[in-house]
C-alpha cells in the first residue's frame, strides 16, 4: 500500500523538528505511536540552515535512531533530504520517505538531482512548496518526479515567505495550493500548519482551515520538550498538545449524500453560475469604455495613468463595499486587478496607435 493511499480518514504526519538525541527520538515516537491516526513520523537530519553557527542537524549520526524508531514502534519514517548522497544513506537505513524542502524545490537543478537518484525507486516523496509563491516551481518538482516513474507523491503547503511583516511565519496564500490541485487532482495536498504558523498558539486555526479546504492530512511538528529545541522551539508542540490539538479538529467530508444537501447546493450554484456570467458581461462592458477612453486620451494627448481619478474610484468603492456588507481587503484587491489590466489596455492603444 502507498503511504499516500487516499483513505477516509486525515493523514496525519508529525515528529521533531530536528533529530537531537536518541533519547529524544524514542520518547517523541513512544508517544506519538500512541495515537492511532498518526502514520508517519517526520524528523530533519540535514538541516539547511541561512547562518553558519545554526544547528545543521546530527546528520548520518542520527539514522540508527531512526531505525529504532520505524523498528520500535511500527512507524515509517520521513526525512529531508537535499543531495543524492543523502538517499543512498538512507536507503541503507530501510527508511522510505522522503520531502523536498521549500529552499531545494526552489532550485530546479537541486530538485533534478534528486528525482533522478530517485527514478524507479519504491520512495515515497513529499514536495514543500517553494520558498516564494511560485506555482510552476511547485508544479515543475512534480512534474520531473512523475518523468522519474515516482508514483507515491504527496505536496506539503508550508506557506510562503512574507514581504510583509506578519503574525504568522509564512503567509499561507491558500490560492496557490488550490491551484496546484486543480493542475495535479491526484496528488494529496497535506498541510503543514507548523511552518506557516511560526507559533504554537495559531496552529489550531491553521490546520482546521486547511481541513475546511479538504486537504488530505497535517505535517506538525511535535517535541518532547519544545523548550528544550535546539530548532523552532516556537512552533513545535508537546505530545500532550498535538494530541490535545487532533481532538479539537473536524474533518470534513468531501461529499454528502443527502439527497436534499444535494439539491440545494445545486440551486445555490446555479445562482453563482448565472451571476458569474453576469459580472463577465459587466467587466466586459466596462473594459469597452475603457478602450474608449484610451482611444480619447491618445486623440488628446492624455497620459494612461490619472492618479487622482484612480484616488477617487479606491475611495468611492471601498466605502460602497462597507455598506454592501464585503470585505474592504478583497474589493481593493479586486479594483487594483481591474485597473491594472485597464492600464495594460490603454497603454496598447497607445502602442497600436503610434504603429498607425
Amino acid at each position: 500500500m502507498k503511504t499516500f493511499e487516499p483513505t477516509d480518514n486525515p493523514l496525519l504526519i508529525a515528529g521533531p523538528c530536528s533529530a537531537e538525541t536518541e533519547k529524544q527520538l524514542l520518547e517523541t515516537a513512544q508517544a506519538l505511536a500512541s495515537i492511532p491516526d498518526v502514520k508517519v513520523f517526520r524528523a530533519g537530519v540535514w538541516k539547511p540552515r541561512s547562518r553558519p553557527n545554526s544547528f545543521q542537524g546530527r546528520g548520518a549520526e542520527a539514522l540508527p535512531w531512526l531505525k529504532m524508531v520505524q523498528d520500535n514502534f511500527n512507524l515509517p519514517v520521513a526525512v529531508e533530504v537535499a543531495e543524492p548522497e543523502h538517499i543512498e544513506m538512507l536507503y541503507k537505513y530501510g527508511i522510505k520517505i522522503v520531502w523536498f524542502g521549500a529552499r531545494t524545490v526552489s532550485n530546479p537543478f537541486s530538485v533534478q538531482k534528486l528525482a533522478d537518484a530517485l527514478k524507479g525507486s519504491n520512495f515515497s516523496v513529499m514536495v514543500k512548496n517553494p520558498v516564494y509563491p511560485d506555482i510552476e516551481l511547485w508544479s515543475g518538482t512534480v512534474e520531473r518526479l512523475l518523468d522519474n516513474q515516482l508514483e507515491d507523491i504527496a505536496a506539503i503547503h508550508r506557506g510562503f515567505f512574507p514581504f510583509e511583516k506578519s503574525e504568522l511565519r509564512n503567509t499561507p496564500m491558500w490560492e496557490i495550493p488550490i491551484e496546484f490541485r486543480r493542475r495535479f487532482p491526484e496528488i494529496p495536498m497535506i498541510c503543514d500548519p507548523s511552518h506557516i504558523a511560526g507559533n504554537k498558539k495559531y496552529i489550531s486555526d491553521i490546520a482546521q482551515r486547511a481541513f475546511d479546504l479538504n486537504f488530505a492530512g497535517l505535517m506538525v511538528e511535535v517535541h518532547i520538550s519544545p523548550k528544550a529545541a535546539l530548532s523552532d522551539s516556537r512552533q513545535q508542540l508537546s505530545p500532550a498538545e498535538f494530541f490535545a490539538l487532533i481532538g479539537s479538529l473536524t474533518a470534513r467530508n468531501v461529499q454528502s449524500e443527502d439527497a436534499d444537501f444535494k439539491n440545494h447546493l445545486e440551486d445555490l450554484r446555479e445562482k453563482i453560475d448565472v451571476i458569474d456570467f453576469q459580472l463577465l458581461e459587466l467587466l466586459s462592458h466596462r473594459m469597452k469604455y475603457v478602450d474608449e477612453i484610451g482611444e480619447y486620451k491618445k486623440k488628446n494627448n492624455v497620459a494612461v495613468l490619472q492618479l487622482k481619478r484612480w484616488g477617487r474610484i479606491l475611495e468611492s468603492r471601498l466605502e460602497q463595499s462597507n455598506k454592501a456588507g464585503l470585505s474592504k481587503e478583497f474589493i481593493k484587491q479586486l479594483l487594483e486587478l481591474i485597473h491594472k489590466e485597464s492600464i495594460a489596455r490603454q497603454t496598447e492603444i497607445m502602442k497600436r496607435t503610434n504603429r498607425q
